[in-house]
């Protein structure tokens, strides 16, 4: 039997959906949609999109974040951060780019990072 190696690709997307609960942290290769519940930390090397009905409590990690539902933690985005109409974060932020578009609800301290690593 071969032992074959299973490299996950960038743009797989693991969903999380509506009524799931989980509890712990989420580590991914790729990109992650949340329109369940998560209590716990998310990190991505892709995207993160929390849909409308999605929550998570926990700090957030990834290339961009976008967020129509709710997110209670420290969200770091490396690129992009697009808070949603009906979208709640409550939480420090940084980002290269912030987008808040009209209704979105944040409470918390944010930080631009600059391009430079």
């Amino acid at each position: 039997m071969k032992n074959k190696n299973i490299t996950p690709e960038k743009d797989e997307i693991t969903i999380i959906s509506i009524g799931v609960k989980l509890e712990g942290s989420i580590t991914s290769d790729g990109n992650v949609r949340v329109d369940g519940f998560i209590k716990g930390d998310v990190s991505a090397n892709g995207n993160i999109t929390v849909g409308d009905h999605g929550e998570i409590k926990g700090n957030v990690t990834a290339d961009n974040v976008v967020l129509g539902g709710k997110i209670f933690g420290t969200v770091v985005s490396k690129e992009k951060l697009v808070l949603e109409s009906n979208s709640t974060l409550q939480g420090d932020l940084s980002t290269k780019i912030l987008v808040i578009a009209p209704g979105a609800k944040f409470d918390g301290n944010s930080k631009m990072i600059s391009g430079q690593t």
